[in-house]
């Protein structure tokens, strides 16, 4: 079987309901150079009966007990044989023409190694519009990326070769590992904004991170105190990155004075200390 062009990984929880728009928005791609990867990650659901029926050479079903979405995702990375890594997360799925157009600007722009896309997004249904704090970045996003994700996984297309040089997901996060991804690629690499979108997101379903983590920025904080110990940063970068990472803590110190938990308001208040010196 030829090598294909993009290898797109799909990691998935006990979401049968939801795979089989994921998976068919894959395969009915108008550019069929693919292949796609489902990562069950211990569903106990009808996720393999459903996957067992899929009839078509360029699918392939992966079952691992359950370890999270970071391992998913580094499984998935490591299986796959295309030169460009596209994510989906199985409550998303792709516009028709999303991997041909993607492949439009891979070969219009060689020199980038990453590239991401607009989106649609829908919460419990009903069409959400985004925020101007939401707005994509194109080229230089190490900034923006240091406030927010703002790269999502499921309009993200990543050349295989830089995921493998940068080492995939943080696998002892439980949530924001995309975050944490990013801030390891984008102040070394420009990012390549298709400004069409491509994605078609849902939200709102019970069993995500968000929910299941309400304090997602002490994932985020981790996140940016892994960066600035790795010092790989230039003097600027390292600057913007010490003022976010003090923002976010001040931000969380203020929500644990209210629930009177002192030792994380005294772990943070270090935490500002020992970067701003």
């Amino acid at each position: 079987m030829p090598i294909p062009f993009f290898s797109v990984i799909i990691p998935t929880h006990n979401r049968c309901v939801f795979l089989k728009s994921a998976v068919e928005s894959v395969l009915n791609q108008t550019l069929p150079d693919l292949e796609l990867i489902v990562i069950d990650d211990g569903s106990t659901d009808d996720t393999s009966r459903y996957c067992a029926a899929i009839d078509d050479e360029r699918f392939r079903y992966l079952f691992q007990p359950q370890q999270g979405v970071s391992r998913s995702r580094n499984n998935g990375i490591h299986q796959s044989r295309g030169r460009f890594i596209c994510f989906l997360d199985s409550d998303d799925r792709f516009r028709r023409d999303k991997l041909a157009l993607t492949r439009n600007y891979i070969d219009r722009f060689p020199g980038y190694f990453i590239f991401h896309t607009e989106e649609t997004w829908f919460m419990h249904g009903k069409l959400l519009n985004q925020k101007k704090i939401h707005q994509k970045p194109d080229d230089n996003a190490f900034e923006k990326s240091l406030r927010l994700c703002c790269i999502s996984p499921s309009a993200v297309t990543i050349k295989k070769e830089l995921l493998e040089k940068v080492g995939g997901f943080d696998e002892t996060l439980p949530a924001c590992e995309d975050y944490e991804l990013w801030l390891r690629i984008t102040p070394f690499y420009p990012v390549k904004l298709i400004p069409e979108a491509l994605t078609i997101k849902a939200g709102g379903h019970i069993d995500q991170l968000s929910r299941k983590y309400p304090a997602m920025d002490t994932f985020r904080i981790y996140a940016l105190k892994k960066l600035l110990d790795a010092n790989i940063l230039t003097p600027e970068q390292r600057e913007k990155a010490v003022k976010e990472l003090k923002r976010k803590c001040v931000i969380y110190i203020k929500g644990a004075l209210k629930r009177g938990k002192t030792q994380e308001v005294q772990y943070y208040n270090e935490l500002i200390q020992i970067y701003e010196k």
